[in-house]
């Protein structure tokens, strides 16, 4: 079984791309409520100061595919 354009090829690669996306955003998720949920002021900056950090990443993620792809 091939998905179109996703490159995946058994169900174990299925089952293991799945695991690791509920994973991370339980993770994330739970991080969220635990930083809304204190009392301290410092955790409820550090999530909305993430997100401009990981659009940059992102952002060099795809030029070094770019790159890498003409080079």
């Amino acid at each position: 079984m091939k998905l179109s354009g996703l490159g995946l090829t058994t169900k174990t690669e299925i089952l293991w791309g799945c695991f690791l996306v509920i994973i991370g955003s339980v993770s994330f998720f739970g991080f969220v409520f635990a930083a809304m949920s204190s009392n301290d002021r410092h955790y409820c900056f550090l999530v909305p100061l993430t997100l401009p950090i990981i659009m940059v990443a992102v952002y060099f993620h795809w030029l070094s595919m770019k790159l890498f792809k003409h080079a």
